[in-house]
């Protein structure tokens, strides 16, 4: 993919209701993470072991500080071992039964974190560089006319995560696998933003499907759908755990006909929901049994696989050479045998 194993970006790391008074063990890009909301609600990221001799800070859990839940102190967290201490920063500013001042090169480093539609989103780059842009947006989510989901965990997959974005440009497996195939569909590259715009008939609800889907970077896929007069948005989030394998989470959040839904109408959400889920699932059964497709044996008419995968390399190499990828495909992409839409239409048409 690039000189990095491990892509830049905001990627999600769990859901915030996960959060609670006790920290979280994670692993993502090859490494091990401690996660915790300190006392004033600041949720913090850590590299996972304490300097001293190496314990894990967020796994333990027969230690005495963490049966008594004394890990947490105001923004810090003490190692369950010696109880070393880090604040937010990842600076250790205080050591038991030493009697100097703490070292200065005590330090591990801490994650830019953002708490945002529900979810816990890092910033990893493999140059350790502030975020280049801030995660998605979504105006729907705190609309109260639209009902939120709860995340859909899907645990590890084992395939690399350019093959999940290798779906943006596949209008041809929509049909197969979906029973849905396209009558339009695009593509369109802004620098670190990838969309897709598809639409078709489904026979089973009498009505247009029409999607307009996009990824805020590289792990972090939201896609507005309209069935007839339904509308929702899909979120799909999948993070690098190893090279070669990713953690997946799904979630839809779905227009309600008032601002105070009904029991009723979020057993709709779960309904609703549940049946996006399982479109998704017919991707997860190919994925969980195909080889890498390290090539595409691409037909004349499948170019937008070679785009969609330059674009994605720019997540790969350092971020002075982005630029160099970006320019290589922004703009309008469309498939030579299928119509061409315009996406503000579609837009106006979905929030209309």
């Amino acid at each position: 993919m690039g000189k990095f194993d491990f892509p830049r970006g905001w990627f999600m790391v769990a859901e915030a209701s996960e959060l609670g008074s006790r920290p979280i063990a994670l692993r993502f890009f090859g490494k091990d993470f401690a996660l915790y909301r300190g006392e004033s609600g600041k949720v913090v990221l850590l590299d996972g072991h304490c300097l001293h001799m190496g314990a894990h800070l967020a796994s333990g859990k027969a230690s005495s500080i963490v049966a008594a839940n004394q890990q947490i102190e105001g923004d810090s967290i003490r190692c369950p071992y010696h109880a070393w201490r880090y604040d937010a920063n990842g600076q250790v500013d205080h050591i038991p039964n030493s009697t100097g001042p703490c070292p200065k090169g005590a330090k591990i480093t801490s994650y830019p974190v953002a708490e945002a539609l529900g979810a816990i989103m890092m910033w990893h780059d493999p140059e350790g560089g502030p975020p280049d842009y801030p995660p998605p947006d979504l105006p729907e989510w705190d609309n109260p006319r639209w009902i939120n989901g709860v995340y859909d965990h899907l645990g590890v997959l084992q395939i690399h995560p350019q093959e999940i974005l290798d779906n943006m440009a596949d209008s041809n497996h929509l049909g197969p696998t979906h029973g849905v195939p396209p009558e339009y569909f695009s593509n369109r590259y802004e620098g670190h933003l990838y969309f897709q715009t598809q639409g078709g008939f489904r026979k089973e609800y009498n009505a247009y499907l029409r999607t307009y889907t996009w990824y805020t970077g590289p792990g972090l896929l939201m896609s507005r759908m309209r069935i007839g007069d339904a509308k929702s948005v899909e979120l799909i989030f999948h993070t690098p755990v190893e090279n070669g394998s990713v953690r997946v989470w799904n979630n839809v959040t779905m227009m309600n006909a008032t601002d105070t839904p009904t029991d009723a109408d979020r057993l709709m959400q779960k309904q609703y929901q549940q049946a996006v889920l399982d479109a998704f699932s017919q991707d997860f059964d190919i994925w969980s049994a195909k080889k890498p497709a390290i090539t595409i044996k691409a037909m004349p008419g499948e170019k937008n696989f070679a785009l969609g995968r330059t674009w994605y390399r720019q997540f790969y190499n350092p971020r002075a050479m982005a630029l160099e990828y970006q320019e290589k495909v922004n703009g309008e992409h469309y498939v030579p045998h299928m119509a061409q839409p315009e996406p503000s239409s579609y837009l106006i048409d979905y929030l209309a």
